[in-house]
């Protein structure tokens, strides 16, 4: 068996410091299979370039797993200071220095744009696909001494449950993650049969929901609980209320194992009502972030999303009558905007009343969405140009700086509509420093009168 040392790159904290739940999960399979295995987060860590290279050379590895998780943050307002590939390749430099072990990237950034990222980052090998199976496989050819080509694309079917590795969780980084968001983060399903247009998660994780088995979930909770006190735990699935109703079933199972558990997670605002609400509140539920994704009818059908802004409406007043907080992420500029879906867009987010808006200013570009053919047919972008820094999407109808300034507008004054994204994290800082933590930005809401309808009023939070 082989000395893995797996190496968590990412060292953002926006818009809170997230786990390094993909390495934990490698680092389960490798260690089923008998591998020994040294998780390593560069964030942890301190971005300490000697912490970094002094652990891997008392290790000795036989190779170095890179796990990328973004490329980048989405915000058209960060320019170079969200990309996140260049601190990425100063990392592989470090390792370089401390190892002639064979270095190998995955992640589910690194799938997106797989020959790009690794010729930037200079590694020898590439894996794309789900890690458990490919990572495990490559690792069995190399140490046989064969020869693979750099990229390593795991071909076969779609993991089944079963095969789905549960996470090795390391305390040192469960206390650390935990000290600084109080949060963990688990996955109970893989895969989305949505086609968003600027999204990548069905070519990432297929097209379809593959749950995990609800009593593995169940037991991973309670591993939490058992070994690392009682954290929230966030559920990391691309969208958590399925159509099928795997959801409902495993929040069954949470209910009836008794599991003192709080979660949040990311929701679809369409295809569920009060009722689910309900059980999921039993099972431990506090807050839910919602893919609004754009505020008209128009803009909606422009991307894909399959639902109207009723839809949303009707959503979000059952979450506020059942007190949970909820916060749309909504992106201005996308397909189909112009200056009156603009208009219509912002009257209804006022309709929203206390619930929290995220707003955003065009739309990243991603190889293989459908978002980027259509950025390639209207001339947005150049066929065959680098989509490695970030590239955003404006509508060709709408003026991006008016854009900017109505929403800016619109949303001054109201302590629950955030824009840009960076304004929410000075929000964020603040009440890290009055000793909150968590999601954060659930304490922007209070509920008004016994039922939780009427006029609610900001919490009080600088």
């Amino acid at each position: 068996m082989s000395r893995i040392f797996l190496l968590s790159t990412n060292v953002t904290v926006d818009p809170y410091p997230v786990y390094p739940l993909g390495m934990a999960v490698l680092a389960g399979a490798l260690t089923a299979k008998g591998h020994q295995v040294f998780q390593y987060d560069f964030l942890a860590g301190g971005c300490d370039e000697a912490l970094l290279r002094r652990a891997i050379e008392e290790f000795h590895p036989d190779l170095v797993g890179l796990s990328l998780r973004n490329i980048d943050n989405v915000d058209s307002f960060s320019g170079g200071n969200g990309w996140y590939l260049a601190q990425a390749r100063d990392q592989v430099k470090l390792v370089r220095k401390a190892t002639g072990a064979p270095l190998v990237v995955g992640g589910p950034a690194f799938s997106i744009m797989p020959e790009a990222i690794l010729d930037y980052l200079g590694a020898d090998y590439g894996i794309v696909g789900e890690g458990e199976r490919a990572l495990c496989a490559l690792i069995d050819r190399l140490m046989s001494g064969e020869t693979i080509p750099p990229l390593f694309v795991d071909s076969g079917p779609a993991l089944k449950r079963e095969e789905m590795a549960a996470p090795l969780y390391r305390q040192d980084l469960v206390e650390f993650y935990v000290g600084r968001s109080g949060m963990i983060n688990l996955q109970t399903k893989r895969g989305c049969p949505f086609v968003c247009a600027y999204c990548t998660y069905p070519f990432l994780e297929g097209n379809r929901f593959r749950p995990r088995d609800p009593a593995a979930v169940v037991e991973d909770l309670r591993g939490i609980r058992r070994d690392h006190g009682n954290p929230t735990v966030f559920f990391t699935d691309s969208i958590f209320n399925d159509s099928e109703g795997h959801y409902l079933v495993l929040a069954e199972e949470i209910i009836r194992s008794q599991i003192n558990v709080r979660w949040c997670a990311f929701f679809r605002p369409a295809g569920m009502g009060r009722p689910e609400l309900a059980l999921l509140k039993r099972s431990g539920l506090y807050a839910l972030e919602l893919g609004t994704d754009a505020a008209s009818d128009a803009t909606l059908s422009e991307l894909g999303k399959g639902f109207a802004f009723s839809e949303v409406l009707r959503f979000n007043e059952d979450c506020l009558a059942e007190r949970l907080p909820c916060a749309h992420f909504i992106i201005f500029g996308g397909p189909g905007e112009t200056a009156a879906t603009l208009a219509v867009g912002l009257k209804n987010i006022a309709a929203l009343g206390p619930s929290v808006v995220f707003a955003f200013s065009g739309i990243r570009i991603l190889p293989g969405s459908p978002l980027c053919e259509r950025a390639r047919r209207e001339g947005v972008i150049t066929a065959g140009q680098s989509l490695l820094e970030p590239f955003y999407y404006h509508s060709p109808s709408i003026d991006i700086d008016s854009m900017n300034e109505l929403i800016r507008h619109s949303f001054q004054g109201f302590r629950q509509r955030i824009f840009p994204p960076s304004d929410g994290q000075v929000r964020m800082e603040v009440m890290r420093r009055f000793g909150f933590s968590g999601i954060l930005w659930d304490r922007l809401v209070s509920f008004a009168g016994k039922g939780g309808r009427g006029r609610e009023q900001c919490a009080v939070i600088p």
